[in-house]
């Protein structure tokens, strides 16, 4: 007895096979690109997801004997993409993916209706999905006039899969289509942007399941033609089913491209004055809420490649001794920010340079500004009445010692590091797959790992990280002035 966790990432897709007890046996993963072809638009075709997708299933097939007893299969996919499908099942155009920001004028414009955020929960930002619709609208009738089904980059692979349309809640919880609340689709929000409630998929429970696996892909991989496919989870989502944050107080942070805190509600409490994101988790009768930065990891990538740099060999010489903030200070808003400005037009500034300033001082204020930047999400989550003392920490940047002892101490939380191993939205997908297959219940298989370590924040530099954090927050302002 197999599942396999897919999880489409921005750029390369893993696939994860895990035993009965979810316990991983194996992964594979193939890579693709984003194409930008003018500024502020980011897109993708999904014929390079299927091949990446049917790469990896190669690749597992080959490698592990136990994928011809697979059970069930679990999708973890980037948010808020438009896979707009015409009345034959094909896709009419490129993916608008997530941090596509060419929208921003029809975002502003359903966000400024009158009961939007009080139905959907959320801000209406540049980034979902209603807002892309009406670009497309206004900018390509053609195409919209087409349209029979506008997918999920998630629910598409569900579509592949199986042949049939349906979604889950996490996932289209952001679209600024759904009743966060009352987990459904909107009529009046879908009227509102020119849509209907036949162009949306089906919704379900992330653990419940969708449909079966088609019989050609099920003989072509050599397995039943009774696998499972579960509705499946937004990134997010997934990642929460992952490590077991499913309860109020529970909550991580994500070093990824973008920047993510993220915690589990037990009831729904939107709050979108703050710019958090209010969204439907991948089992019922939970929420989670989460303040998202555009450009985490990302802004350290961007100076390693302008310096000519690794990432690594930037944070390297800093060591593990944590240093109070320094002078420079960097606003990573180098593909605009979500919480808490909603500013798609922002962008990203060092300020505080001297002569005597170097490469290291460039990095200390970029992994400040990175640091910074969830500190104001997490202002934004305790606006909610809720504080998190103690944070999972993943994520490519946690690789970073010095990184991680900055940010505990800037968000005065305590980081907890996973023990070596699979966690994150692949596994949750996995876990998904266990429960839409009827095997397990959230309780028995949600469950949070083994931590290796704990890093605590500094208290001997916590009055200069909130001394640095005022100064962040006034350097915005006089920033966005000039615009």
């Amino acid at each position: 007895m197999a599942y396999l966790g897919i999880d489409l990432g921005t750029s390369g897709l893993r696939a994860l096979l895990v035993d009965g007890k979810g316990a991983p046996l194996g992964a594979a993963e193939g890579s693709y690109e984003a194409e930008h072809p003018h500024s502020g638009w980011s897109e993708q075709d999904p014929k390079d997801w299927i091949a990446a997708l049917e790469g990896a299933i190669a690749e597992l097939r080959a490698a592990h004997p136990e994928f011809a007893g697979l059970r069930g299969i679990g999708v973890a996919g980037h948010m808020h993409g438009a896979t707009l499908l015409d009345a034959a099942g094909e896709v009419i155009r490129p993916c608008i993916l997530w941090n596509d920001t060419r929208s921003h004028l029809e975002a502003a414009a359903l966000d400024g209706r009158d009961g939007f955020r009080q139905i959907s929960g959320n801000i209406v930002f540049p980034g979902f999905t209603a807002p892309k619709l009406g670009w497309v609208q206004q900018h390509e009738p053609e195409n919209f006039a087409r349209i029979a089904k506008v997918l999920l980059p998630a629910a598409y692979l569900n579509y592949y899969l199986t042949g049939a349309c349906f979604a889950d809640m996490s996932d289209s919880a952001g679209t600024s289509w759904l009743d966060t609340g009352a987990r459904d689709w909107s009529e009046t929000l879908l009227a509102a942007g020119g849509m209907r409630r036949d162009q949306m998929p089906d919704l379900l429970e992330g653990c419940q399941p969708g449909a079966h696996l088609k019989s050609e892909l099920a003989t072509r991989w050599g397995v039943s033609t009774q696998v499972v496919v579960a509705a499946g989870a937004g990134d997010n989502a997934a990642a929460a089913c992952g490590i077991g944050v499913m309860d109020e107080g529970q909550g991580f942070v994500s070093l990824g491209t973008s920047g993510v805190l993220l915690a589990a509600r037990d009831g729904y409490r939107p709050a979108p004055e703050t710019a958090l994101h209010t969204f439907c988790h991948a089992v019922p009768g939970r929420w989670y809420q989460m303040g998202v930065m555009l450009s985490a990891t990302d802004s350290l990538n961007w100076l390693a490649r302008i310096t000519g740099t690794a990432p690594r060999d930037l944070t390297a010489p800093l060591g593990d001794e944590l240093r109070a903030p320094g002078r420079v200070r960097f606003l990573p808003y180098l593909s605009g920010e979500r919480t808490p400005h909603n500013d798609a037009e922002i962008r990203g500034s060092f300020t505080g340079l001297g002569a005597e300033n170097s490469r290291d001082d460039l990095t200390r204020a970029v992994l400040e500004g990175v640091a910074f930047g969830l500190r104001d999400s997490q202002a934004a989550l305790e606006a909610t009445g809720l504080r998190l003392d103690r944070l999972i920490a993943i994520g490519g940047g946690t690789g970073s010692r010095y990184w991680l002892k900055l940010i505990a101490t800037a968000l005065n939380a305590t980081l907890e590091l996973p023990e070596g191993g699979e966690f994150g939205a692949a596994l949750g997908a996995a876990r998904l797959a266990i429960l839409a297959a009827g095997d397990g219940t959230p309780e028995e298989v949600m469950t949070p790992p083994a931590i290796r370590e704990e890093i605590a924040p500094d208290p001997g530099l916590l009055p200069d990280f909130d001394a640095g954090y005022a100064r962040f927050r006034s350097a915005y302002a006089p920033i966005r002035a000039v615009q």
